[in-house]
């Protein structure tokens, strides 16, 4: 077998667009994490200074030089698109952990509630609205309606576990519920995401195969978490020499093994990235191993991503500054208001802390661009949708992060005294 090459201008060129697109993720990252802003907000703009939007639209011809010097240049690039995304999604999963303290039970319950089955409820009525607007080449409202509620309610576990360990509240109270919470919560809309994703590739709607897909994809993490957990009571110990290549295999046979059940690639890295938790619960030394992935990942690979998903917003064109107003206002009330009133309602928390329950909730980072991305390129969604969502994202995380450091400043022990008349022990 002979392999096929690129020309060695070609791979100058390709060289040449990926510095350009990591260097602009890096300086804008640095800046934000500088001002105290996720670093995921400024890896995007970085993106975007080589689009439509800023040097894309002032020296169009230099930019489709780098970005497009040769007819396959967008497809090499998205190699290295997708295999940020599955990175992206292995790290999540390997970091998630359903792990609720028993005193927090009824503020979970309530909390996930308030940000997910009630928002994506009271967010039905407006879908055909938006619809005409923000509907995809797929041409599949079912599909489109799935995104649509999706997209008021996802919640960013990265975001906001980085913005809880700068601020040194990780092992609060508050930030306990929020990450148990979102957990849950992103686990049903990668479910509902992986539907959506079967039906717009679906010729017709047809509900008993949706229904198969549903059950399919959750019975497919219950068995990855039931294996896990009898797992974890087995002392397997993986070398340190083959630990990544083990990871590197794993995530790719996954990968595409589960393609074969029309289970898509970020949630086939999702599983993954949990199995692998599972498998080495019992390593002590997993967890730093692991860490060198997710800090290469998170080094090359994914801010590569998220620059990528920036080079492709074009705010000049394609874009309504009104409905995007429109949508981020909807979505930000509906998983605020979904959560005040329940948490108000059912909990005895002070009110101040729902507020900050309300806001937090609100904050999408990574997921609600990984939501973003992958309803793009499956024709779900249509360009303008997919940078109103962007910049919801954007917005709604970098809302997030100053609100909670605001209320900090504030009172240091509002994230531990949850309930009125409660004071730490």
């Amino acid at each position: 077998m002979k392999l096929a090459t690129l020309a060695d201008n070609e791979i100058m060129m390709t060289l040449t667009a990926l510095a350009c697109l990591l260097a602009g993720a890096f300086l804008m990252g640095r800046l934000f994490e500088k001002i105290q802003a996720p670093k995921v907000v400024g890896e995007i703009i970085g993106g975007m200074l080589f689009g439509g939007t800023f040097l894309g639209a002032v020296v169009p011809d230099l930019m489709a030089g780098i970005f497009n010097s040769y007819s396959e240049e967008g497809k090499v690039l998205n190699i290295f698109y997708q295999l940020g995304l599955s990175f992206l999604m292995f790290s999540s999963g390997y970091n998630t952990k359903i792990d609720l303290q028993k005193k927090n039970s009824r503020i979970f319950l309530s909390l996930f509630i308030g940000s997910t089955i009630i928002p994506m409820i009271a967010g039905l009525p407006f879908v055909r609205g938006f619809e005409q607007y923000f509907i995809g080449e797929a041409d599949s409202p079912a599909a489109f309606l799935l995104v649509f509620i999706i997209g008021i309610a996802i919640t960013s576990i990265p975001v906001i576990s980085k913005i809880f360990f700068d601020m040194g509240i990780i092992n609060t109270r508050f930030a306990n519920v929020v990450l148990t919470a979102s957990t849950l919560q992103d686990l049903c809309l990668w479910i509902l995401l992986n539907t959506a994703i079967d039906i717009a590739l679906s010729e017709e709607l047809n509900i008993g195969n949706m229904c198969i897909v549903i059950f399919l994809t959750l019975a497919l993490f219950l068995v990855v978490h039931f294996i896990g957990r009898k797992l974890e009571n087995i002392n397997i110990r993986i070398e340190n020499s083959s630990f990544m290549q083990v990871c590197f295999i794993s995530l790719f046979v996954i990968v595409a093994a589960l393609s074969y059940l029309k289970i898509n690639i970020m949630y086939s890295a999702f599983l993954t990235g949990y199995i692998i938790r599972s498998v080495t619960n019992k390593d002590k030394n997993a967890e730093e191993k692991v860490k060198c992935i997710t800090d290469f990942s998170f080094s090359f690979f994914v801010p590569v991503y998220f620059a990528l998903v920036g080079i492709q917003l074009n705010l000049l064109h394609n874009f309504s500054l009104l409905r995007f107003l429109l949508f981020f206002a909807l979505a930000f009330a509906l998983e605020w208001i979904g959560t005040v009133v329940l948490l108000l309602a059912a909990t005895k928390l002070k009110r101040k802390v729902v507020w900050n329950f309300g806001i937090t909730m609100n904050a999408r980072g990574g997921p609600g661009i990984v939501l973003a991305t992958v309803a793009y390129n499956y024709g779900i969604i249509n360009v303008e949708f997919f940078t109103v969502l962007i910049l919801t994202t954007m917005l709604s995380s970098l809302i997030a992060g100053y609100w909670l450091r605001g209320q900090q400043k504030k009172d240091e022990t509002i994230f531990e005294d949850l309930i009125e008349g409660e004071s730490r022990q």
